[in-house]
């Protein structure tokens, strides 16, 4: 991991941050191409919100990228570019909760501030044999963490026990066998390892039908940008929406393109159709080859609209669903000739 051993606080903070539900050989590439385009805190606050997110785009869960563009913003004007020591004023910077705070605090300063993750509430359920869901014994959790933590190394003894919970105490395979803590495992000593940690009841995932259309002017096609809050937020998309009750997907098109964008279009050829899962939810998304007919595009439903060509769709940032799609898309107009 090339972020071990790292004296940086805005390195530690940058591994941490794209840390967050995604694996670490799934970082370790993005890591590294972030650090060689945006090396300090400065770089990133001086950047646009569109090449933040270009070099996020894959990674997932994009309002990290933006939180952590505003927060270096916060330190270059509030800080002069010194990343906050002291956690209650890290806690205030833009997205950097209570994990964050405590992963950069402890690696980087030294601060006895246990890192609380998904793994290492696994790790503390099975060592405590938990009666309930981990969500219920969050106090328990950090009290025995804070109890353990060691003080002459925080950070060093924060990254053993998530190391342990990931590598060693895993969700299924676990390797009991060559756990240094296993002694002390309440759920080991009983024999039900794997009754542990108690499952909380999980909701049925959301499955949406969405239609989009690659609209077409000339040899330029019409994309729209996602407003910056929420799922998504930033990216830009092929203009389109849910399909509503009654509706087909072309009348659905039609519809969006003209309530988000206020332009008029007709519907041409089927593309494909795409199925991609999301975190809480997946879809099937329509799509078609659309031919513009009359209207000035507006930021209705948006924050930006552009006209480009196939070749710049490469230079944007865009959901991994719309990505899937541009190897259907032609050079030119397909309503040309």
């Amino acid at each position: 991991m090339p972020w071990r051993n790292e004296t940086d606080p805005y390195r530690i903070w940058l591994s941490e941050v794209m840390l967050q539900q995604t694996q670490i050989q799934t970082v370790i590439p993005y890591y590294r191409r972030w650090l060689a385009a945006l090396p300090t805190a400065y770089a990133v606050s001086q950047a646009s919100e569109d090449e933040v997110l270009k070099l996020w785009e894959g990674l997932g869960y994009y309002a990290r990228a933006r939180n952590f563009r505003r927060a270096c913003q916060t330190v270059v004007n509030d800080y002069h570019g010194v990343i906050p020591s002291e956690p209650v004023q890290f806690r205030l910077l833009k997205g950097a909760g209570d994990y964050i705070t405590a992963a950069v605090q402890s690696i980087a300063f030294g601060h006895f501030i246990p890192t609380i993750d998904g793994n290492v509430k696994r790790l503390t359920a099975r060592l405590l044999a938990l009666p309930n869901p981990p969500e219920h014994h969050q106090s328990m959790i950090l009290n025995f963490l804070q109890l353990h933590i060691q003080k002459t190394a925080p950070g060093d003894f924060n990254q053993s026990v998530m190391d342990l919970a990931r590598d060693v105490c895993k969700p299924k395979s676990l390797l009991c066998d060559q756990c240094p803590v296993v002694k002390h495992c309440l759920a080991y000593s009983m024999e039900a390892v794997d009754q542990y940690p108690v499952k909380k009841k999980r909701k049925v995932r959301p499955h949406f039908r969405i239609a989009v259309g690659v609209i077409w002017k000339n040899n330029q096609i019409l994309v729209s940008k996602r407003k910056s809050g929420g799922l998504l937020g930033g990216l830009w998309e092929f203009p389109g929406g849910k399909i509503q009750n009654g509706e087909t997907p072309q009348e659905c098109v039609r519809r969006e393109v003209a309530e988000e964008l206020g332009v008029q279009v007709s519907v041409g050829d089927f593309i494909q159709t795409i199925e991609h899962a999301y975190t809480h939810f997946s879809i099937s998304m329509d799509s078609y080859h659309c031919r513009y007919q009359q209207g000035e595009p507006r930021t209705i439903g948006c924050s930006q609209v552009r006209w480009i060509t196939r070749d710049e769709l490469k230079t944007l940032a865009f959901p991994k669903a719309n990505h899937k799609i541009f190897d259907r898309i032609p050079e030119g107009s397909p309503f040309e000739g």
